[in-house]
């Protein structure tokens, strides 16, 4: 090497190993190949087979990963993988337009680097849902982090979860939170504070998920490093470019307030950023016709949920989080625990599912049964709760009211118990009857509590009353359903029709 000649900077093969490849048109880059059709199909079948192995695993294509799938393979007697497991982490290097040296198996294909692609793949290139803006300039770590920042934004792709890099759905039955403990010393320290703070797991994901994206805004600087200047424009750009909604941009700014001063240790001070422009939308709400007509085209189970939802004015969490105690049969009442907020309150129970509902109840005391004479675990509890009557969670009065059919994994502890239904059943369900019943509206779970206040009040409940059931703070925000009355205005009639 000449002198003062700069030595170019080769990724070492470590590095390179652990780094993932996110190629979804490789379906496509197959089938224009110069491949022949036979292999092709069987280049297909082997990258699905490992792509479902990662899924799987929930971990990312990696040539480590790949080397251990290849063993198990092998050990198998299945000799066809590793051919097609070169060409697709070759051509996936390729589409990302890396270059790097890699190998899988002994003979690893040589690609030339473009270090400038690498540093934008860490910022600009993401996902449409991930905010769809530029990241700020780069700068310079902060003294006495260099080498903590520099360990952890060695490659800022390392620090996605795989499923959030490669835009897949957040896997429904995660690993347990004993090994899910994150990939960076960042995501670490925000787990351990989500856990020490008791967070239920779908906050812990939202926060999880809110992090990666600041992370991927910042690179290659990591969080450590950033202060409040990287976070509000984060959240401005969030606001202007991603065309955030008011709400959306709280949830963020919340996330990450969490993330740099409870789990990080980082004073932000005074930020200074874009607000999302607040938009008045006035609530869908269906008539009391079309809610009749919505409740026939379901049956069982999904039909009672809609009906429970509309009758008593529940939010989603809070249908499916119903335990059998919440029920008073007696009173015709219904309690919410722990709903929106951390709140609890009180509702009304309709008179006219109560029949239904006790057959219901009877159906489930039987499941109990069952489960207990299979020595089931109990179900899942809140942690306090938990610690203070551990047997609780076998007890009838805490079972679900709308129990899922199997059993799954508790994504905190890894045991194999009953837990509620998916939201995702219940909402395909009222989604397909909106669609046979003809409704000419976006229908979800929470037009039927719209549908509730809105009824309430055209029928002459006043608006005080309509806001203790719903449980809303202030009152202003039960006033939007005057908007969307029938009859607003104590009835007046438009000039149009008099005379």
């Amino acid at each position: 090497m000449k002198t003062g000649q700069k030595r170019k900077f080769r990724p070492g093969p470590t590095r390179m190993h652990h780094r993932p490849i996110s190629f979804p048109q490789w379906k496509q880059a197959l089938a224009s190949s110069a491949l022949s059709p036979q292999f092709k199909v069987v280049y297909t079948r082997e990258i699905l087979s490992f792509l479902r192995h990662c899924k799987a695993r929930h971990d990312a294509a990696t040539v480590e990963v790949v080397k251990q799938y290849l063993a198990g393979r092998e050990r198998q007697g299945g000799g066809s993988s590793r051919d097609a497991l070169r060409w697709f982490y070759r051509e996936g290097l390729k589409a990302m337009g890396g270059v790097e040296r890699a190998g899988v198996g002994d003979r690893g294909p040589a690609v030339q680097r473009n270090q400038e692609g690498a540093r934008e793949r860490a910022g600009p290139q993401r996902r449409e849902d991930a905010g769809g803006f530029a990241r700020p300039p780069e700068a310079e770590a902060e003294p006495g982090e260099a080498s903590r920042d520099t360990a952890d934004s060695a490659g800022s792709e390392q620090a996605i979860p795989p499923y959030i890099q490669t835009g897949a759905r957040r896997p429904s039955e995660p690993p347990p939170a004993a090994q899910d403990l994150g990939g960076t010393p960042w995501e670490r320290d925000l787990i351990k504070a989500c856990r020490e703070k008791g967070f239920l797991w779908r906050t812990e994901q939202t926060y999880r998920e809110w992090a990666v994206r600041f992370a991927r805004f910042i690179a290659p600087r990591s969080p450590y490093a950033a202060a409040g200047e990287e976070v509000a424009a984060f959240l401005s750009a969030l606001a202007v470019e991603g065309r955030a909604s008011p709400s959306t941009q709280k949830q963020a700014l919340n996330a990450l307030v969490f993330l740099m001063q409870g789990a990080l240790r980082r004073e932000l001070g005074e930020m200074d950023f874009k607000r999302a422009y607040p938009k008045q939308r006035l609530p869908t709400v269906l008539s009391v016709t079309e809610a009749k007509s919505l409740f026939a085209q379901m049956q069982g189970r999904p039909r009672l949920m809609a009906e429970l939802a509309y009758g008593a004015g529940l939010r989603l969490m809070e249908l499916l989080r119903l335990r059998v105690h919440h029920l008073d049969f007696e009173r015709g009442r219904l309690q919410v625990i722990a709903g929106k907020g951390d709140k609890d309150r009180m509702t009304v129970l309709p008179e006219r599912l109560m029949p239904e509902l006790k057959v219901h109840c009877a159906r489930l005391h039987e499941l109990w049964e069952a489960d207990r004479t299979a020595n089931v675990p109990g179900v899942w509890l809140p942690e306090g709760l938990n610690k203070k009557y551990p047997k609780a969670g076998v007890s009838w009065e805490w079972q679900w009211v709308f129990p899922s059919r199997e059993l799954g994994v508790d994504p905190a502890t890894g045991i194999r118990r009953r837990h509620h239904v998916s939201d995702n059943l219940f909402q395909r369900a009222l989604k397909e009857a909106a669609t046979k019943a003809a409704l000419n509206k976006r229908v979800s779970p929470h037009v039927l509590r719209h549908s509730f206040a809105t009824h309430l009040l055209e029928s002459g409940t006043d608006l005080r009353t309509v806001q203790e059931l719903l449980g809303h703070d202030d009152i202003r925000t039960t006033q939007i359903y005057l908007h969307v009355m029938n009859k607003p205005g104590l009835g007046v009639r438009s000039p149009l029709d008099q005379g």
